[in-house]
């Protein structure tokens, strides 16, 4: 299952698991405004950062 984290990894604002944030395969996860910062590219392992999906239930 995928990891939601709650935070963005750069600037600490908060990413509900219903809001918008984006990920990279190591779930590594940003807030859109930080991800478009970094031209959407994982400061932590280089990979491409993508929307995250969005869970309406709480799983």
């Amino acid at each position: 299952m995928l990891d939601m984290k709650e935070n963005c990894e750069k600037c600490g604002v908060s990413t509900p698991k219903s809001g918008e944030a984006c990920i990279c395969s190591f779930e590594c996860t940003f807030c859109v405004p930080c991800s478009n910062d970094m031209d959407r590219v994982c400061p932590n392992c280089g990979g491409e950062l993508k929307p995250r999906p969005k869970r309406t239930l709480d799983v």
